[in-house]
């Protein structure tokens, strides 16, 4: 079963949605933001998505340009930043099997599916 990572209120995370509910039959939808993964699957999701968890960091947003930018943060606390500031992590993302991308842009998920 494929699983997109959703931010309902992201223009990105709502086409990639779409284009998946167009072709796929059984989809997974996973609010993140409502529900943060927990540290083994985000610790996961990030070994399939093959990025260190720096990568996976919206650093454009807000909230890291103020609050967390200029701290040395390792990789186990970038990911438990993420768990508690989910909004932090890049969108959308799609996991199928033992890979995951990360889909925008959408052609992102032709080497996926």
């Amino acid at each position: 079963m494929i699983k997109i990572y959703h931010n309902p209120r992201c223009r990105k995370s709502r086409e990639a949605l779409n284009h998946l509910e167009e072709k796929e039959n059984a989809l997974d939808v996973i609010l993140y933001l409502q529900t943060p993964l927990s540290y083994e699957a985000l610790s996961d999701l990030i070994q399939k998505l093959n990025l260190r968890p720096i990568d996976l960091i919206r650093k454009e947003e807000a909230l890291w340009k103020t609050q967390f930018k200029d701290k040395n943060l390792d990789d186990p606390e970038l990911i438990q930043l993420m768990i508690e500031e989910p909004r932090l992590m890049q969108r959308p993302i799609v996991e199928f099997q033992d890979k995951a991308v990360i889909a925008r842009p959408l052609d992102a998920l032709k080497d996926l599916i």
